[in-house]
Protein backbone atom coordinates (compact mmCIF):
# COMPACT_ATOMS: atom_id res chain seq x y z
CA UNK A 1 0.00 0.00 0.00
CA UNK A 2 1.31 3.36 -1.01
CA UNK A 3 1.64 5.65 2.31
CA UNK A 4 1.75 9.39 2.35
CA UNK A 5 5.52 9.55 2.96
CA UNK A 6 5.34 7.63 -0.82
CA UNK A 7 3.66 9.99 -2.92
CA UNK A 8 6.58 12.43 -3.55
CA UNK A 9 8.17 9.27 -5.07
CA UNK A 10 4.79 8.68 -6.73
CA UNK A 11 5.02 12.03 -8.04
CA UNK A 12 8.71 11.58 -9.14
CA UNK A 13 7.91 8.40 -11.07
CA UNK A 14 4.99 9.96 -12.55
CA UNK A 15 6.44 13.23 -13.73
CA UNK A 16 9.19 11.19 -15.24
CA UNK A 17 6.90 8.68 -16.76
CA UNK A 18 5.05 11.64 -18.40
CA UNK A 19 8.50 13.24 -19.95
CA UNK A 20 9.01 9.66 -22.16
CA UNK A 21 5.39 9.35 -22.92
CA UNK A 22 6.05 12.99 -24.18
CA UNK A 23 9.04 12.38 -25.68
CA UNK A 24 8.01 8.99 -27.65
CA UNK A 25 4.88 10.91 -28.80
CA UNK A 26 7.24 13.51 -30.46
CA UNK A 27 9.17 10.93 -31.82
CA UNK A 28 6.15 9.03 -33.52
CA UNK A 29 4.75 12.24 -35.22
CA UNK A 30 8.14 13.17 -36.58
CA UNK A 31 7.17 9.62 -38.40
CA UNK A 32 3.66 10.05 -39.45
CA UNK A 33 2.83 7.59 -37.07
CA UNK A 34 -0.29 9.62 -36.13
CA UNK A 35 -2.84 6.72 -34.81
CA UNK A 36 0.62 5.53 -31.94
CA UNK A 37 1.23 9.74 -31.70
CA UNK A 38 -2.70 9.79 -30.18
CA UNK A 39 -2.52 6.81 -27.85
CA UNK A 40 0.87 7.71 -26.41
CA UNK A 41 -0.12 11.88 -26.20
CA UNK A 42 -3.24 10.62 -23.94
CA UNK A 43 -1.06 8.51 -22.17
CA UNK A 44 0.92 10.94 -21.38
CA UNK A 45 -1.94 13.48 -20.39
CA UNK A 46 -3.79 10.57 -18.54
CA UNK A 47 -0.12 10.29 -16.67
CA UNK A 48 0.08 14.28 -15.91
CA UNK A 49 -3.44 14.04 -14.30
CA UNK A 50 -2.52 11.54 -12.18
CA UNK A 51 0.56 13.53 -11.10
CA UNK A 52 -1.65 16.58 -10.34
CA UNK A 53 -4.02 14.53 -8.13
CA UNK A 54 -1.03 13.08 -6.11
CA UNK A 55 0.77 16.13 -6.13
CA UNK A 56 -2.04 17.90 -4.57
CA UNK A 57 -2.92 15.17 -2.34
CA UNK A 58 0.40 15.12 -0.66
CA UNK A 59 1.07 18.87 -0.32
CA UNK A 60 -2.60 19.38 1.07
CA UNK A 61 -1.47 17.06 3.83
CA UNK A 62 2.28 17.80 4.36
CA UNK A 63 2.28 21.55 3.49
CA UNK A 64 5.86 22.96 1.35
CA UNK A 65 9.10 20.89 2.16
CA UNK A 66 11.48 22.76 3.14
CA UNK A 67 14.63 22.77 1.36
CA UNK A 68 17.89 22.50 4.02
CA UNK A 69 20.74 22.88 1.53
CA UNK A 70 22.72 26.67 1.58
CA UNK A 71 25.42 27.94 -0.61
CA UNK A 72 25.09 27.29 -4.22
CA UNK A 73 23.02 24.58 -4.25
CA UNK A 74 20.41 26.71 -2.66
CA UNK A 75 20.84 28.83 -5.34
CA UNK A 76 20.39 26.69 -7.99
CA UNK A 77 17.35 24.78 -6.44
CA UNK A 78 15.45 27.79 -6.31
CA UNK A 79 16.42 28.68 -9.68
CA UNK A 80 15.02 25.68 -10.79
CA UNK A 81 12.06 25.48 -8.47
CA UNK A 82 10.98 29.04 -9.78
CA UNK A 83 10.98 27.94 -13.29
CA UNK A 84 9.61 25.57 -12.70
CA UNK A 85 6.73 26.69 -10.80
CA UNK A 86 5.63 29.18 -13.19
CA UNK A 87 6.02 27.13 -16.38
CA UNK A 88 4.28 24.29 -14.30
CA UNK A 89 0.84 26.67 -13.91
CA UNK A 90 0.67 27.16 -17.36
CA UNK A 91 0.39 23.05 -18.83
CA UNK A 92 -2.67 22.28 -17.42
CA UNK A 93 -4.21 25.30 -19.49
CA UNK A 94 -1.79 24.73 -22.46
CA UNK A 95 -2.17 20.67 -22.45
CA UNK A 96 -5.95 20.78 -22.28
CA UNK A 97 -6.07 23.12 -25.28
CA UNK A 98 -3.70 21.40 -27.18
CA UNK A 99 -6.05 18.15 -26.60
CA UNK A 100 -9.14 19.63 -27.44
CA UNK A 101 -7.54 21.02 -30.79
CA UNK A 102 -6.35 17.47 -31.67
CA UNK A 103 -9.81 15.59 -30.76
CA UNK A 104 -11.84 18.05 -32.81
CA UNK A 105 -9.39 17.45 -35.87
CA UNK A 106 -8.38 21.20 -35.55
CA UNK A 107 -4.66 19.84 -36.61
CA UNK A 108 -3.75 23.55 -37.80
CA UNK A 109 -4.71 24.83 -34.32
CA UNK A 110 -3.10 21.91 -32.69
CA UNK A 111 0.29 22.11 -34.17
CA UNK A 112 0.57 25.71 -33.68
CA UNK A 113 0.04 25.37 -30.15
CA UNK A 114 1.84 22.11 -29.82
CA UNK A 115 5.01 24.00 -30.26
CA UNK A 116 4.46 25.71 -27.07
CA UNK A 117 2.99 23.26 -25.21
CA UNK A 118 5.21 19.88 -25.62
CA UNK A 119 8.67 21.71 -24.82
CA UNK A 120 7.32 23.53 -21.60
CA UNK A 121 5.31 20.64 -20.48
CA UNK A 122 8.85 18.56 -21.15
CA UNK A 123 10.80 20.94 -19.19
CA UNK A 124 7.99 20.68 -16.35
CA UNK A 125 7.68 16.89 -16.18
CA UNK A 126 12.08 16.54 -16.02
CA UNK A 127 12.53 19.94 -13.93
CA UNK A 128 10.00 17.92 -11.68
CA UNK A 129 11.99 14.88 -11.08
CA UNK A 130 15.33 17.52 -10.93
CA UNK A 131 13.27 19.38 -8.02
CA UNK A 132 12.23 16.13 -6.26
CA UNK A 133 16.11 14.57 -6.34
CA UNK A 134 17.59 17.62 -5.12
CA UNK A 135 14.92 18.22 -2.26
CA UNK A 136 14.54 14.35 -0.94
CA UNK A 137 17.96 12.98 -2.02
CA UNK A 138 21.10 15.49 -2.08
Amino acid sequence: MIGLRDLQTVNAVLNATAAVFLVIGYTLIRQRKIVAHRKVMLTAFGTSVAFLICYVIYHLQVGSVHFPHTGLLRTIYFTILTTHTILATTVPVLAIITLNHALKARFDKHRKIARWTFPIWLYVSVTGVVVYVMLYHL
